[in-house]
């Protein structure tokens, strides 16, 4: 096709500004989060509930067991610069999901008829690749370099009941605070939001 003929891709063109295309993605992987945020507190109330006592009573404060190759967000996170924060974000959105399947399989070994929660557990983990991708997409949209290569989690088990309920409360914990720092990072990005 020639160029006077008119082109599909917008950067042939130069009179057509990817711009609105950028603030769309945007807008659309920031509603996404959004979206996945209220989802993650509803695994996470869900997940509580089936663990029984002493989970979910008043005080109950289980040990923060560390979960190979993923942390909570940094308390200096919010001061990197976006594309860094996004470049996190999208590192631990690709972390999630095999952590997310482990305690699925855990969960389906002791609560099996708890089918809610472990259709709750399989959908995280597509959303957390889903979030990841869009993540992913608006870093390269934005023209940042990409992250480093993927790393794995080496180990997501733990042995006896009362800590694989522990680490399942921890992987189930990361994912809502990483989907929610993920949404306060791209609402800096979205036109009118917060600078």
């Amino acid at each position: 096709m020639s160029r006077r003929e008119g082109s599909l891709d917008p950067q042939a063109d130069s009179s057509v500004s990817p711009l609105p295309h950028l603030e769309a993605k945007i807008r659309q992987t920031h509603s996404l989060a959004r979206l996945l945020t209220k989802y993650a507190e509803q695994l996470l109330q869900e997940y509580v509930q089936h663990q029984g006592d002493p989970f979910g009573l008043p005080g109950f404060s289980p040990p923060r067991l560390p979960v190979a190759g993923l942390s909570a967000p940094a308390p200096g996170h919010a001061r990197l610069p976006v594309p860094e924060q996004l470049q996190l974000d999208a590192g631990a959105l690709a972390a999630l999901p095999p952590l997310l399947e482990v305690v699925r399989r855990r969960q389906a070994e002791l609560n099996p008829r708890a089918l809610r929660l472990l259709r709750r557990l399989e959908d995280a983990a597509r959303q957390a690749r889903a979030l990841g991708a869009a993540v992913e997409a608006v870093l390269a949209a934005l023209g940042a370099e990409p992250r480093g290569p993927r790393l794995e989690p080496t180990s997501a088990s733990a042995a006896g009941v009362f800590p694989a309920k522990v680490l399942g409360l921890r992987v189930c914990g990361l994912y809502s605070e990483w989907v929610s720092r993920t949404e306060a990072d791209l609402s800096q990005l979205v036109p009118g939001g917060p600078a």
